[in-house]
């Protein structure tokens, strides 16, 4: 693995609050999964600062996400290959319902069994959104197919190749009863193989040749347009209900599982647990869910289709206005599960499912946001976001897939959001002026919205009208009106021309660095006089500008308070010191003074940063406040530009504390020497108050 990965899994892990913190881990296609003993440790802009994470997204309680991308698992083997991850978890001995009393107990008004509920949704999903995916792709390979008249994949004489086609994605489908429970039971914390056996019990010949029997009789539902048919088990009338595709059923059932499995397990030897525990769960699971969880999780799943079903037929305007303005808001807290699920019980029980295609506008809203996006780190040279967003639009446009665009750059920019909804509004408009008087845009399968399954919808032009208005409104209001504000503009500005400033830098050093040999290979022959002099011309400044080994330079108080250690600052980034040795000053004035002599290499707009290189080549940080980038300037008054000489107690900012305080922020400076490992020594005074101007850290070469 690469210098680059080991680095960012350590800066991962430290930013996620050390392995002792981590108390479940996996991932999915694009994201690191994290279950937290105290989600409040997660530092969001540590993490957000490491270059290869495109976002970091707390979910509620004590889940925990980092986006990745495409690399990520790569990254998440390279996590779980540090020494610290061997004892993860060994640290603490609370139980895993002590952890989770804690991690409730901090949550102040929020519903954590709703969060609970809906983690338990995304969990029996999202591990087999790969094989959804894939699936989904045969499906519109046939789509094109059928729709350049090759071959009728709709036809009930179909020759045998196509039949096989047919099963190669069909199998995804029939088959995912059994893969949610199986998903399901893990996330619930008991053998698997277990919910999964149960629902395979209804996928048996034996279960399945019931509806052929003599004894079976039938009647019809009118409530739902159905034969509804049964036989007598023991004496006992059961449904016979086709459970294909079914994700309703799963769902409940490994729910009701867990509480028998669990239950058993307290009351069983713990010795003879792997035999009579899942003996006992079966024999109680499989009548249980034939007879009564199994009729119910499908009569549940097609009333709740039916009335969806009710809705877009009579008020399709409405509908189609508000599934893509709804799915912005419900993709990024983990809602749209319970919607996905209901595709699949409208296309088992419909036939066709209508939710997919105004839900499409709000995919392709979020890609051509994303599009712009890239269009603007192109012009502007961002290197950095012109991978995040190039990586993320093709994930979205040949996958389907949101979240890369969503976590990596969406929600972390604030104006991007009302531009991308005002596509999602043009969509969903399209899509209902299109098809008023008809039951919308359907498609007879599951598919993830992409580019690569238009040809899955019906009417498929109207469905590509609609998402290419979402497309191309998000893109051009994003790149004429830009995803940033002036301040983020001009610090990216900032940030890049200091990035080729010292890549300029470094190649000059490179060239100095050669000029002697080259001095020397020069003067073998004619004008090496010459050659040698320019050499030793061009090296002398080099060799005079390094400082000799001991060379000590104190660093001033920007003001006059109280002196923290650095690890006792209350930001877990400076106090970790992943920034460098220093300590933090608590001010008792408003105003903010040079703590060395040098030159200002960076300000930041908004006042409450510094960046400030000696002529010994110390880089000291010197950072009013806590989180007080978010101020945004309010009650900064800086005195100095990058570029600036300065003195030590030369003025650097005023500042209003007060007002910071009445912001709810740290008013602590913080002191970093930010090339502490260059250096030799760091040694901070060992002061607990300072004047403006004392010495409160030594720095050596």
């Amino acid at each position: 693995m690469s210098t680059e990965t080991r680095s960012a899994a350590e800066a991962i892990l430290d930013g996620i609050g050390g392995a002792e913190n981590i108390t479940s881990f996996t991932h999915c296609a694009t994201r690191l999964r994290f279950e937290l003993a105290d989600a409040s440790k997660a530092d969001k802009e540590a993490l957000e600062s490491i270059p290869k994470v495109m976002g970091a997204v707390p979910q509620g309680g004590r889940n925990y996400q980092v986006v990745i991308g495409g690399d990520v698992a790569t990254v998440y083997d390279e996590i779980n290959a540090l020494p610290q991850m061997k004892n993860a978890g060994a640290s603490t001995a609370r139980s895993n319902d002590d952890v989770k009393a804690a991690a409730r107990s901090k949550a102040k008004g929020k519903l954590p069994w709703m969060d609970t509920f809906f983690e338990y949704l995304s969990d029996s999903f999202r591990p087999i959104l790969g094989v959804l995916l894939g699936a989904s792709l045969v499906i519109a390979f046939a789509a094109v197919l059928d729709a350049l008249g090759i071959v009728d994949f709709r036809a009930e004489d179909k020759p045998a190749s196509w039949l096989f086609v047919d099963a190669m994605w069909r199998s995804v489908f029939f088959f995912l009863p059994v893969m949610v429970a199986y998903n399901a039971g893990k996330k619930l914390r008991i053998d698997p193989w277990v919910p999964a056996a149960v629902m395979f019990a209804m996928f048996t010949p034996e279960f399945t040749g019931l509806a052929d029997n003599p004894a079976v009789q039938c009647v019809t539902n009118e409530t739902l347009s159905a034969e509804q048919c049964s036989i007598d088990i023991f004496g006992l009338p059961m449904q016979l209900q086709d459970y294909g595709g079914n994700v309703f059923v799963p769902l409940i059932m490994a729910a009701v599982a867990a509480l028998f499995y669990k239950g058993f397990q307290k009351l069983i030897p713990s010795a003879v647990h792997m035999v009579f525990v899942p003996f006992l769960t079966l024999i109680f699971l499989i009548p249980l869910t034939a007879f009564i969880i199994g009729p119910f999780g499908v009569w549940a799943g097609n009333g709740i289709g039916a009335g969806l079903s009710w809705l877009n037929d009579n008020a399709p305007f409405v509908f189609a206005l508000a599934i893509p303005m709804l799915y912005p808001f419900l993709v990024p807290l983990g809602l749209h599960w319970p919607l996905n699920a209901l595709m699949l019980v409208n296309i088992q029980t419909l036939g066709y499912d209508f939710i997919q295609g105004p839900m499409g506008a709000w995919n392709f809203a979020c890609f051509g946001a994303t599009a712009g996006v890239l269009a603007l780190s192109i012009r502007d040279r961002d290197t950095v976001m012109r991978q995040t967003s190039g990586s993320a639009l093709l994930a979205g446009l040949l996958g389907g897939i949101s979240e890369p665009s969503l976590y990596g750059i969406h929600l972390r920019y604030k104006r991007i959001y009302p531009r991308m909804l005002v596509g999602c509004f043009a969509g969903g408009l399209t899509v209902a002026l299109l098809t008023l008087g008809s039951n919308g845009i359907t498609t007879n399968a599951f598919v993830f919205t992409s580019l690569l399954t238009i040809p899955v919808f019906t009417p498929m032009a109207k469905y590509a009208i609609s998402i290419a208005v979402a497309f191309f409104v998000a893109f051009l209001l994003i790149l004429f009106t830009d995803y940033r504000t002036p301040e983020e503009r001009a610090e990216a500005k900032a940030a890049r021309e200091a990035a080729e400033k010292a890549e300029i830098d470094n190649a000059n050093n490179a060239t100095l660095a050669d000029a002697p040999a080259s001095a020397g290979t020069t003067a073998a022959g004619a004008g090496a006089g010459a050659a040698t002099a320019t050499a030793t011309k061009a090296d002398a400044p080099a060799q005079a500008a390094e400082p000799a080994a001991g060379t000590t330079t104190d660093i001033a108080s920007p003001a006059a308070g109280k002196v923290v250690p650095m690890a006792e600052i209350d930001d877990p980034v400076f106090s970790a010191g992943t920034l460098g040795d220093g300590v933090g000053i608590v001010p008792e004035g408003n105003d903010v003074y040079s703590p060395v002599s040098g030159t200002i290499v960076s300000a930041m707009k908004s006042g409450h940063a510094y960046g400030i290189k000696t002529e010994d080549g110390v880089e000291v940080l010197v950072h009013i406040g806590i989180n007080t980038v978010k101020m945004k300037g309010e009650g900064f008054a800086p005195a100095v530009k990058k570029g600036d000489t300065v003195k030590q107690g030369e003025l650097l900012a005023t500042v209003d504390f007060d007002k910071v305080k009445e912001a709810g922020y740290d008013t602590t400076i913080v002191l970093a020497v930010t090339n502490t490992k260059a250096l030799a020594a760091v040694t901070p005074a060992g002061l607990n108050h300072a004047a403006a101007g004392d010495t409160v850290i030594t720095t050596t070469r």
